[in-house]
This record gives C-alpha cells, sequence and structure tokens, in this order.
C-alpha cells in the first residue's frame, strides 16, 4: 500500500476545498440545468461587478424545478435588481466615513474590523458591501503593518473581527500570519469571525484551519449567516461541531428576506436547526437599502409583526434580536426593543 506522506496529505485537503469552489454556478444556464429548469421561462440579468457566484454544496440543498426556492432566490440575479428607488444607494451604512486606513474600519469603540479578503464563496444579491471597493482596501503583507500599528495604538480596542469578503477565503497559513500578530497586541482579549463559508462550503472547515484556531489564546466568536433551515445540513453541521468543540462561540446573523424567511415558522425552523448545530440565534437583520436589493425589502412593522409572531411560538432564548444597522449609529438599533 503506497501511503501519502503529510505534506501531500494537506495539498490534498486545500485543493479539495478549493476544487469543491470551482465547482460551483457561475452561469445561469448551467444551473437551471442542474435544477431542471427551463431558463427561457426565467428574467435573469447579468451584472458584470457582481456576477452570480454559487457554490455546488448549496445548489444541491435546493429544490430542483422550483424558481422560488428560498435557497435559490438569495443568489439568481433577476431583473428586479435593475429597478432603482430612493433611499437604496452604494454604500447604506457609509462605511467608508469609519475608513482611517486602508484596510480597516473603526466603527464601534471597542472593536475594530478588518477587511481580510475581498472574495466570498457566495454572491448573496442582497448583499450591503455588493457595490464596495474592494481593491481600494486590498494590500500586500507589508502594508498590514500599519493596520496592526493602529490597533497597537488605540488601546480601547479589545475585539477585532475579520470580514471581507469573507476571511475564509485565505489559506490556513495567511490566517494563522494574522492571527499570530493580534496575539502581540496585549489589549486584544477576542477574535470574531464573520463568515458564510461553513454554511455555503463546509468542505472549507478543514483539520489544518481547526489547528490554526485551535492554537490561539484569543476568546473566538464565530458568527455564520444563515437564512433559510434549509441551509442547515449535515454537512454544515459537521463542520460547526469541529468549530465547537476548539471552544468557539458560535453565533448567526439573519437577514430578513421576502420571499425567503418572511413567516415566523420559517424562522422558528431555522433557529430550532442552528442550536441543534451548535449555533445561537444572534441578530435578525432588517435589510440595509443597498442598490439593486430593493425586492427582498420588508416594511418595518410588518417585520416587527413577524418578530412578535415568533416570539409567540417558541422559546425567548431561540429568538434572534431583530435589528436595523443605521449608519453612524455606534450600536445596532433593536427594533421594537422594549418588548425584550
Amino acid at each position: 500500500m503506497i501511503h501519502q506522506n503529510k505534506s501531500t496529505q494537506q495539498t490534498d485537503v486545500i485543493r479539495s476545498w478549493k476544487k469543491s469552489l470551482q465547482q460551483g454556478f457561475s452561469n445561469w444556464l448551467e444551473l437551471a440545468q442542474f435544477l431542471q429548469l427551463n431558463p427561457d421561462e426565467y428574467s435573469v440579468v447579468s451584472i458584470k461587478h457582481f456576477p452570480m457566484r454559487v457554490p455546488l454544496s448549496f445548489a444541491q440543498k435546493m429544490e430542483k424545478g422550483n424558481i422560488n426556492d428560498p435557497l435559490l432566490r438569495q443568489v439568481l440575479p433577476i431583473s428586479e435588481e435593475l429597478q432603482t428607488a430612493d433611499g437604496y444607494v452604494l454604500d447604506p451604512l457609509n462605511e467608508m466615513a469609519f475608513n482611517p486606513i486602508k484596510g480597516l474600519l473603526h466603527k464601534y469603540h471597542n472593536r475594530a474590523l478588518l477587511m481580510l479578503h475581498p472574495a466570498c464563496a457566495i454572491h448573496c444579491r442582497y448583499c450591503f458591501r455588493r457595490e464596495f471597493d474592494y481593491k481600494a482596501q486590498t494590500q500586500a503583507k507589508e502594508s498590514w503593518q500599519y493596520v496592526f500599528e493602529y490597533l497597537k495604538t488605540h488601546s480601547e480596542l479589545d475585539e477585532v473581527i475579520f470580514s471581507g469578503g469573507d476571511p475564509l477565503m485565505h489559506n490556513d497559513e495567511t490566517l494563522d500570519w494574522f492571527i499570530q500578530h493580534l496575539e502581540e497586541i496585549s489589549h486584544i482579549k477576542r477574535l470574531r469571525i464573520h463568515t458564510r463559508i461553513p454554511v455555503v462550503l463546509p468542505d472549507r472547515i478543514t483539520e489544518g484551519l481547526v489547528k490554526v484556531f485551535n492554537k490561539t489564546r484569543l476568546q473566538k466568536i464565530m458568527v455564520i449567516h444563515a437564512n433559510h433551515p434549509n441551509e442547515i445540513a449535515q454537512d454544515v453541521t459537521i463542520g460547526l461541531k469541529k468549530l465547537q468543540q476548539i471552544g468557539f462561540t458560535l453565533l448567526n446573523q439573519s437577514t430578513l428576506l421576502k420571499g425567503v424567511n418572511d413567516h415566523p415558522e420559517t424562522l422558528k425552523a431555522l433557529s430550532e436547526a442552528l442550536f441543534e448545530a451548535g449555533v445561537i440565534p444572534y441578530y435578525l437583520h432588517l435589510l440595509d437599502k443597498v442598490k439593486g436589493a430593493i425586492h427582498f425589502d420588508i416594511e418595518e412593522n410588518k417585520a416587527k409583526e413577524i418578530h412578535a409572531q415568533l416570539k409567540s411560538i417558541t422559546s425567548g432564548f431561540l429568538v434572534p434580536k431583530l435589528v436595523r444597522e443605521i449608519a453612524h449609529q455606534r450600536s445596532k438599533t433593536w427594533i421594537g426593543s422594549e418588548k425584550f
């Protein structure tokens, strides 16, 4: 029997998750064929700066023959994206006002966000950063020293958030490099990672990635993003359990989306699926009013009604906080928070 050496095995693992990424869909005709849909019957558009991108593992969770599948709706660029409306803008949270140094956002008092990687494994059509200028934030490793110096000189910071894009698009070695530099800053206590990858590309949760995270002194929080119970399948749960076993606190934030999860029973099923996978339902966001996403929006009073119904049919710890993010506010704005 021929045994691979350790280095070869690690390379194969990397190739495996990257191969999974490459097997995704960026072409509507191919996705329609996979889902047994007639592509000519639907008004799908091509948007060059934000093209369709759907991992195979996510597409496999969609119902064949159903154009209204809630997972498909999240990723399919339809003609409604071309609509314009007052109040729907390129940068709905005015993030550039909190960008004191390339690659870093410092909006909240005690935490800073690092734009680690410009790419995502999936292109969610309602993404508030779909128009974000990632090229202006991307930099070589040596330039990140300016970011680390900024973190060192701001002693009020005790938490750093890895975001993007999606930070888990980096390889293990690069993530390890970033974490090691954070560990050298004594007032940084916590590392929070915002990622959709454990849900849409569970193959990325490899043994090597787990080892990188397991050795850090920092408290570890991972905020995943799932909107519908069908997203939390067995392959997703396996990856999440691996992260939980090495000390991650796992939280989920969802976006309330028309035609996807705008029903209390759907949200209840999502919370239950998350909790069974070891994830705490954290936030339920109202849509950030980014250009191209108007067809997902739900009026605030309707959102409050759905949320109230959710509270009436499930346990309190399974009810995420209903919030909206408002530009220049130094925290999330709770919607109907007096009822909590």
